[in-house]
């Protein structure tokens, strides 16, 4: 996929063809997730599984996952009142991976090909979010399509290749580079760039503004386009 146009959900009728296409997990994480209109319209066709606390954000979407996975320190009984029926799949505190992970192993067995972090961002521990992350980047340079949210703010991991993300005129986004990044470029924003090389560290891609949908391109390097939609104050 990449050196190829990446689409996002959002983004265009030509990309929601494509999501119809694609065996969609969603991952409910322990993080903070807004129940906004946008929010459901991307868990729109979609699978879930619970990864231990995240399970209390699938009373709140209406939905029942198919597995519920980790070691249960961070759920609560009436989780398990609400839930009795859906598969557990226990692991023991003293694990070498986080709930989320062993969560989205279990999407990748059932055919996953573009995954959902619901509760990614934001929340109590910095750590797991930094990680989600960095778990982004990795899972599509395997090839999948993957969206990070918590409702509010939006993740979106960028590689080489051209990508389309379609935001709300006037809201705030930025592009984190996990790497130098060669050749970035970026349309339909207030402050684009053209072919620009961004050193590890530079904070130049900090607070921009959309102007709609917005492409960026990128020749080399490993960043994350991090989105606020409902954030106008930049407009």
């Amino acid at each position: 996929m990449r050196g190829a146009e990446r689409p996002f959900p959002f983004a265009s009728i030509c990309a929601m063809g494509r999501r119809m296409t694609q065996t969609i997990f969603t991952i409910l994480l322990g993080g903070h997730l807004a129940l906004t209109d946008r929010l459901r319209t991307s868990l729109t066709g979609s699978h879930f599984l619970a990864a231990d606390g995240g399970m209390r954000h699938a009373s709140a979407l209406g939905v029942v996952p198919e597995l519920w996975v980790g070691d249960f320190d961070s759920s609560v009984e009436a989780q398990f009142e609400d839930f009795p029926d859906v598969p557990r799949m226990p692991y023991p505190a003293q694990k070498a991976q986080t709930d989320g992970a062993i969560a989205i192993e279990e999407a990748l067995k059932r055919g996953a090909d573009r995954l959902i972090l619901a509760g990614a961002l934001g929340g109590e521990r910095s750590d797991h979010a930094l990680m989600h992350l960095l778990q982004g980047l990795q899972l599509a340079k395997e090839g999948l399509d993957v969206l990070l949210t918590s409702g509010e703010e939006e993740a979106y991991p960028l590689l080489a290749g051209t990508t389309l993300v379609d935001l709300p005129a006037g809201s705030l986004f930025s592009i984190l580079g996990f790497s130098p990044l060669a050749g970035l470029s970026i349309g339909n924003a207030r402050y684009p760039l053209k072919d620009f090389s961004l050193p590890f560290g530079s904070t130049r891609t900090i607070s921009n503004v959309a102007e709609g949908a917005i492409t960026l391109s990128l020749a080399s390097g490993e960043a994350i386009l991090l989105a606020r939609p409902f954030d106008l104050t930049g407009a």
